[in-house]
């Protein structure tokens, strides 16, 4: 019999060390982390699907540790060391079969297979913030980082990089203008790569044209964007920011289509659903949160107690069927309709009490009423 972590619409890791299955039907979540083994030195940072039919969750922590969980057992099956480089991991990926893509902040990017003789390491240099895996070609992965700007990599020819995105012009005070590239993602059925930055700018690279500066460039808001996905169909972009912005970008014509509400802390996790207008986000202030790319206010919400680092969603399962049978874990999160229900109760209580005139401020004396006239 499958496990109940197999009814788990999204994945998301804490800074705790906590790996928790979110059911959205039943805005239940449960941690499968044992207590004992929740430590902050293996805070969760990376997470990936380890196999097609999403059986398996990759788990990247900040010792170094990769850790594989089956979604078909409900438990952790495998822990293997990746040594080397310094920082978290700035990207996790599979490559082919049994190959695993670690990349961490200090620019090490290695290819571990089961024969370590044969690991491929290379230095994508310093300061890196994200890594991500071309997913029409595996083979493929792009890097981006503070005062290290986007690079394409061929992991079957590792020497030089394809692509090297060449820095904007300067400024009007002919400044140098910084590079803070802070997640990235390719665009399918073509070679252009969409990256957001520190400095809230959204940026669209196309290594098929000739030149390597930014085809089209937007910004937004005033603070730091630090997460960014694809919505389905590629056409527009979703960023969050480093002060809980959510906003959905065009990426035609580089203007703002609409800002998501409802988020209270720093966006660190988010992803589109691959086929639904859906997109899932967390960070700093322990919600996970769902909306619908046409609505403002979120559609889901569970609190997860912890600070989230990353989440990842479950591409088979169904949204909007019924709910699935309760697992036997414990429950972890707080149901949305408790949380109205209680709302409109405390509502009720303070309408119901009576107004309590407020008494009159010291050292003035209270106005003296006229006497009726004749």
């Amino acid at each position: 019999m499958a496990s109940p972590a197999r009814w788990s619409h999204v994945w998301v890791g804490a800074e705790t060390g906590a790996l928790k299955g979110v059911n959205l039907q039943r805005k239940q979540a449960t941690n499968y982390t044992s207590a004992g083994s929740l430590s902050r030195a293996q805070g969760i940072c990376a997470l990936c699907w380890g196999d097609a039919a999403e059986s398996e969750v990759l788990v990247g922590c900040l010792d170094g540790a990769v850790k594989r969980f089956s979604t078909e057992k409900g438990k952790f099956t495998e822990t293997r060391l990746c040594p080397g480089g310094q920082g978290p991991f700035c990207g996790l990926a599979v490559h082919g079969s049994s190959a695993l893509i670690t990349c961490v902040e200090s620019g090490l990017l290695k290819v571990w297979c089961e024969d370590d003789a044969e690991n491929l390491e290379l230095q994508a240099g310093a300061g890196l913030c994200r890594m991500r895996q071309d997913p029409a070609r595996p083979q493929r992965v792009a890097t981006g980082g503070r005062d290290n700007g986007l690079k394409v990599w061929d992991l079957q020819r590792p020497g030089e990089p394809l692509f090297r995105a060449k820095n904007v012009r300067n400024d009007w005070l002919n400044l140098h203008v910084p590079i803070w590239d802070r997640d990235l993602q390719f665009l399918p059925g073509s070679d252009k790569i969409v990256t957001c930055t520190g400095h809230h700018q959204v940026r669209l690279y196309d290594p098929s044209s000739p030149q390597r500066r930014p085809v089209l460039e937007t910004t937004f808001g005033e603070h730091p964007l630090t997460a960014l996905s694809l919505a389905p169909g590629a056409d527009s972009v979703v960023v969050g920011s480093a002060r809980g912005d959510l906003a959905v970008i065009d990426l035609r014509q580089g203007r703002l289509l609409r800002c998501l509400k409802g988020i209270a802390g720093g966006v660190r996790g988010l992803q589109c659903h691959p086929s639904r207008p859906l997109v899932a986000s967390c960070g700093l202030d322990r919600f996970l949160r769902i909306h619908r790319l046409g609505d403002q206010r979120p559609r889901h919400k569970v609190y997860l107690k912890s600070r989230l680092n990353c989440l990842l969603l479950s591409s088979r399962q169904d949204w909007e069927a019924p709910a699935a049978p309760s697992p036997a874990a414990d429950r972890d999160g707080d149901e949305d309709g408790d949380e109205d229900a209680a709302d409109a109760d405390a509502d009720a209580l303070w309408a119901a009490m009576e107004p309590v005139p407020l008494p009159a401020p010291p050292g003035r004396r209270p106005a003296k009423r006229k006497s009726p006239g004749p």
